[in-house]
């Protein structure tokens, strides 16, 4: 299923938005923090493609709305993250109809939390898929062509428990340092190429991801939901509170903007402060 809004607007070489028809996928894009990058590459002129779950037609006003207020082209993709074919597939209907992938962020992402011993393997095997695998398969299928353009950006989502653990979140914490260590094996890879990846490593974002932390959490430990917040999931991030998803999205956009062409391979916490301790 497709949306797309056209744009209306300058090319590339008459605009001062330094990602004036670049094409960007990001991943886990139909809410919360993927919504809030689409956004913010599309402020910089970046041609976007939404990826995620959403009805049709909130999709379709997704791609509207997007694309109306920063007059840029917007699709929408419902490919399923954790299917290898469905990840190619999509890497082939965005160059058909937009172009080859110039911008990747990796940033869907699922969750589970449960002690180790009770841990459902299917919840492994799909945290795994999501979160880890499908970064390889999406950046496998697009860094040769960057590669051979001479230019590239991949940003992986990690999370601060891509550098710190916590109890109960095995499958999570597992598959996001798998993120940072790929991260830097992709941007040595790439390192003449004129590609770089880097992982950006939120601490809490109130987002519906995290929200859905916080009911597992007081189920978990049987504690009203304000003390999840406070003393579970705050505890460890010294500004005590949550990070925005402007933050996360501006963080990213930086990434992708010609002033961070020498930053690659780095893992760059927004995080409050968190894993400094």
């Amino acid at each position: 299923m497709n949306g797309i809004m056209q744009p209306a607007g300058l090319a590339r070489s008459e605009s001062p938005r330094p990602l004036e028809g670049r094409v960007a996928l990001v991943t886990g894009s139909t809410s919360g923090i993927g919504l809030g990058i689409a956004e913010a590459l599309a402020a910089q002129g970046a041609l976007i493609v939404l990826n995620g779950f959403a009805a049709r037609d909130a999709a379709e006003r997704l791609c509207q709305d997007l694309g109306t207020r920063h007059d840029v082209a917007v699709r929408y993709d419902e490919a399923d993250m954790s299917q290898a074919g469905a990840i190619g597939d999509m890497i082939g209907r965005t160059a058909r109809v937009f172009g080859p992938v110039d911008i990747l962020v990796n940033n869907a992402g699922i969750q589970h939390v449960a002690p180790i011993e009770e841990f459902p393997a299917e919840k492994w095997d799909a945290i795994l898929a999501v979160n880890l695998s499908a970064v390889f398969h999406t950046t496998r299928a697009v860094l040769a062509g960057m590669k051979a353009r001479g230019w590239g950006r991949i940003v992986n989502v990690a999370s601060a428990h891509g550098l710190v653990a916590s109890p109960f979140k095995g499958a999570y914490v597992a598959a996001k340092h798998g993120v940072v260590g790929f991260t830097k094996v992709t941007a040595l890879e790439a390192a003449e190429s004129g590609v770089t990846c880097n992982a950006v490593c939120p601490g809490y974002v109130l987002t519906p991801l995290v929200e859905k932390q916080i009911d597992d959490q007081a189920r978990t430990h049987n504690i009203p939901r304000e003390n999840v917040v406070r003393d579970v999931l705050l505890k460890e991030q010294p500004t005590r509170r949550f990070a925005t998803v402007a933050e996360i999205a501006g963080t990213v956009a930086f990434l992708c903007s010609p002033a961070a062409a020498s930053i690659t391979g780095t893992a760059i916490a927004v995080d409050g402060g968190w894993t400094a301790h």
